[in-house]
């Protein structure tokens, strides 16, 4: 029902445009106020859930640990990406999960088989999550990436060289770009791997299936626009161009197909919801302590700052000082006798 539920909600969305920009002649709201409102929405509450979280203090060394730790055993091997002692271990650790999801590519399944009528449990690789996710994230910074040529005049060299690769193909015409292809399908394999997977299919709310929906939205918009209704090009980047240097064109061009207002009110759509969502994962990644802290509490103390000034740490050694001969007459051990 959570799907189904997304589903509508997107569908809906789709309507408002059609009916706004189709039936009420609204093209300057749709295609000026709403972008507008939407990116100042996104700054405002982007920026102050990121200024929230990096001025939270950390007073414990909690970092995610899935190697070795740090010894001055030579005959240990230290494992020092997956279980950092370090700052600059540290950094190499976050490049690695920022850019290849490191600790995705660990992602695991588990089965249970019978065997002689008893239960074995079994854990395999899984690397099928790892893979589409990083198609999906890469395939869609590099249309965002592809897109800022409509914001940009004139068009710097290395994005229309980021097209030139995108479209290598050459297929049709307008030629396809690979990024089209990849993004809806990894958006399809997320969507139902939430779906098909009972476990993953349990846990999962609206707010895990509206996004994956809207995206692909988005995407079948923008593919429809390109290689179906084939709008006026030009005319989309004289109204994004007077948007961005806030001189806003007036009236929109009549040539500017219906579609687009449909495609722009589902990406304005994507970042007002952006800042409220699972979605800020793109930032949180980054003040997360337990990726970005190096597991250095062996050799460094953290101190908590809630702690209160007024009442001093009690060590266990003084603890067993002040307690130790009822210690012993109760039979508990002590490290020094009486």
């Amino acid at each position: 029902m959570n799907a189904i539920y997304s589903l509508v909600f997107v569908f809906a969305l789709v309507l408002i445009p059609l009916f706004g920009v189709g039936a009420a002649q609204q093209t300057y709201f749709f295609g000026v106020c709403v972008p507008w409102t939407a990116f100042l929405i996104f700054l405002v509450f982007f920026t102050a859930k990121i200024i929230k979280w990096a001025s939270r203090p950390v007073p414990f060394s909690i970092p995610t640990t899935a190697g070795q730790q740090w010894s001055n055993l030579d005959f240990i091997v230290h494992d020092k990406y997956d279980n950092p002692a370090t700052t600059g271990q540290t950094w190499i650790r976050m490049i690695l999960e920022v850019f290849a999801f490191r600790s995705l590519f660990r992602n695991t399944s588990m089965r249970v088989a019978m065997k002689d009528g008893k239960p074995i449990v079994g854990y395999f690789s899984a690397k099928w999550l790892w893979l589409f996710a990083l198609m999906f994230h890469y395939a869609f910074f590099t249309i965002a990436v592809r897109h800022l040529r409509l914001f940009l005049n004139p068009v710097p060299k290395v994005f229309e060289i980021l097209e030139t690769l995108d479209g290598l193909l050459q297929i049709g015409i307008p030629r396809l770009y690979l990024t089209d292809m990849v993004i809806v399908a990894a958006v399809m394999f997320l969507l139902l791997r939430r779906v098909a997977v009972p476990t993953v299919r349990y846990i999962s709310q609206v707010a895990d299936y509206f996004p994956l929906l809207l995206i692909l939205a988005i995407a079948a918009s923008g593919i429809y626009m390109r290689y179906y209704a084939k709008v006026d090009v030009v005319a989309i980047k004289q109204l994004i161009l007077g948007m961005v240097t806030l001189h806003p064109v007036k009236p929109i061009p009549a040539t500017i197909d219906i579609s687009f207002f449909i495609h722009l009110f589902l990406v304005s759509t994507l970042i007002f919801y952006f800042p409220f969502s699972k979605l800020m994962h793109l930032g949180g990644v980054f003040l997360s302590p337990t990726r970005n802290m190096p597991n250095d509490s062996r050799f460094v103390r953290h101190v908590n700052p809630w702690n209160d000034p007024n009442i001093k740490p009690h060590s266990y050694a003084a603890y067993e000082d002040d307690f130790r001969t009822p210690m012993i007459a109760a039979g508990l051990p002590v490290d020094k006798e009486a």
